[in-house]
């Protein structure tokens, strides 16, 4: 039988975009400012002639979705949940819409989904006197549990994109930033190597540092060093699992995965700095099945010789998996250049809010510590960036 084809495998909504049907992500768009993008870009789409026409639309409006997100959000209260919310609120629109011409769903998709999240450029300033940043986000997850819930990770991301911060050496940080899904078909697919292949290839606008970051653990930051070539038994947005080893890079099958990757973050300088109201701490631990064992073993200082990965210091989810595949990528095509994971704290609602029976979708217990961590991670990247050699130069 032939396969299905992409507009048939996504004409139904998906489990993220079902979540929209409730109170709150409504008013989380509302709050955001964000809610008339989806009738704006119905309105364009109906206009559009052609298949390339509809593309354009679509590219067109993820753009000025991310754009705009990322404005209100320095505007108000640094909350990263309505470009989620509204991300899928477009994503709806797109499945749901029929225009008169054959059209790809599953590709408009795909186009709305990387400009939405600011995949696929590399708008760095050039020249050796620069120094360039690239961080990684991730979108809310959890939403199961509390469907309030935010990323301090994705806050941080949307803060620092496009932004410059000062160092002890006396150069400007440039930063620009991406925002992942919490999804195992993504990475499966390659978003990763997509976001971050622009800005570790060679050229005048190779960055000269990147770091991943997630939600870790609560009042802590992690500086993770060891990545596990493992996936656990983590559920993720689509409530799906997927168990085992890391997949290969697309389009690369034939090249073995390694077990384990480093994290070159400069830790010790980010864990003696004074950054911030929460602990910086670096983190060595691995799980790991020793050569010729098949019990796992946690080790406090990271993997043995032989050894086959089960976990690494950021565990075995998709916060590791990014650290995995960014440093993986690192390796192949920029050997180097400093990079790993950083492990935020966790986001806490006031204690009377601490349940979604609260009716209430923000305090300013979670505005507050949401602004402390994006600002502590701001820092932790000046710190960073400021141990680079003078000089460096990329090209």
């Amino acid at each position: 039988m032939p396969a299905p084809s992409s507009e048939a495998q996504t004409a139904q909504p998906t489990i993220e975009e079902d979540r929209l049907t409730g109170a709150v992500p409504q008013r989380l768009i509302q709050h955001g400012g964000l809610a008339g993008a989806a009738p704006r870009l119905l309105a364009a789409l109906a206009d559009a002639g052609s298949a390339p026409e509809a593309t354009a639309v679509v590219a067109r409006h993820g753009r000025s979705l991310w754009r705009e997100a990322i404005r209100r959000l320095r505007e108000g209260d640094g909350d990263d949940r309505p470009l989620y919310w509204a991300r899928l609120e477009l994503a709806r629109a797109v499945r749901g819409w029929r225009p008169g011409f054959p059209v790809d769903t599953g590709e408009l998709l795909g186009v709305l989904g990387r400009e939405s999240r600011g995949i696929g450029l590399n708008g760095l300033p050039a020249g050796p006197d620069r120094l360039r940043v690239v961080v990684t986000g991730f979108d809310p997850f959890g939403l199961d549990t509390d469907v309030r819930r935010g990323n301090p990770s994705g806050a941080a991301a949307l803060a620092l994109h496009g932004t410059v911060v000062r160092t002890d050496c006396g150069r400007s940080a440039h930063i620009e930033a991406v925002v992942l899904p919490v999804r195992w078909r993504d990475f499966t697919d390659g978003v990763v190597e997509q976001a971050l292949r622009p800005y570790l290839e060679p050229g005048p606008r190779r960055v000269h540092l990147f770091m991943t970051v997630s939600q870790g653990r609560p009042g802590v930051f992690d500086v993770e060093r060891h990545n596990a070539g493992w996936r656990g038994e983590g559920t993720d947005n689509l409530k799906e699992t997927a168990p085992g080893p890391v997949p290969p890079v697309p389009g690369a099958e034939g090249v073995p995965n390694p077990p384990w990757t480093v994290g070159t973050l400069p830790h010790a300088a980010m864990t003696a700095a004074t950054t911030g109201p929460h602990t910086v701490r670096g983190n060595t631990a691995v799980t790991e099945l020793p050569a010729g064992s098949d019990e796992p073993v946690h080790r406090a200082d990271g993997p043995t010789d032989g050894s086959a990965a089960r976990a690494g210091g950021g565990g075995d989810y998709l916060s590791n998996e990014v650290a995995y595949r960014a440093t993986l990528l690192r390796d192949r095509v920029a050997p180097g250049v400093p990079g790993g994971h950083l492990h935020t704290p966790v986001l806490r609602f006031a204690e009377e809010n601490a349940s979604e029976a609260s009716g209430r979708f923000t305090d300013g217990t979670l505005v507050g510590s949401r602004m402390d961590i994006t600002t502590q991670i701001r820092t932790l990247l000046a710190v960073a960036a400021g141990t680079l050699p003078v000089g460096d130069d990329t090209e």
